[in-house]
């Protein structure tokens, strides 16, 4: 008996909207990240991208836990001497929450070309509004 392997076009991909409103962000963000890697699927394979798109509505709206609203710190850096830029939580939940849960999710896929692709899979919404109707996205209860 031989071993299946997939291949990238014989995957079937479906599309999947989950409601961030009330769901506490990392626990969210592994839920995530496992749909869009595939890893739901039967024939799963770390090398090949066989995962689901992922639509999040209310980003706006989720949790977090402890005192991360003021001690988590995102930093980024310019490469300039000087150019380290740090923001709290609690001003990136209020000015980019779609950015909070798109960094989340990031850090938790391959940091490679793979992973890069698998991200370009999910798309993030502060509302309740999306432009993904056509493709009809399941409601997926995490």
């Amino acid at each position: 008996m031989k071993t299946f392997r997939v291949k990238p076009e014989e995957v079937e991909r479906k599309w999947f909207i989950v409601n961030a409103e009330g769901k506490v962000l990392g626990r969210l963000a592994s839920e995530i990240a496992k749909i869009i890697r595939g890893k739901h699927k039967p024939y799963y394979q770390p090398d090949v991208d066989c995962g689901d798109f992922v639509i999040v509505i209310n980003a706006d709206k989720i949790r977090v836990t402890g005192k991360k609203l003021e001690q988590k710190i995102y930093y980024r850096h310019s490469n300039y001497p000087g150019g380290l830029k740090e923001r709290s939580l609690k001003w990136m939940l209020e000015n980019k929450p779609e950015e909070v849960i798109r960094l989340a999710v990031k850090r938790m896929l391959p940091k490679n070309r793979l992973g890069h692709r698998m991200l370009k899979k999910l798309k993030i919404y502060k509302g309740s509004n999306h432009p993904h109707q056509a493709q009809k996205p399941e409601p997926i209860d995490l």
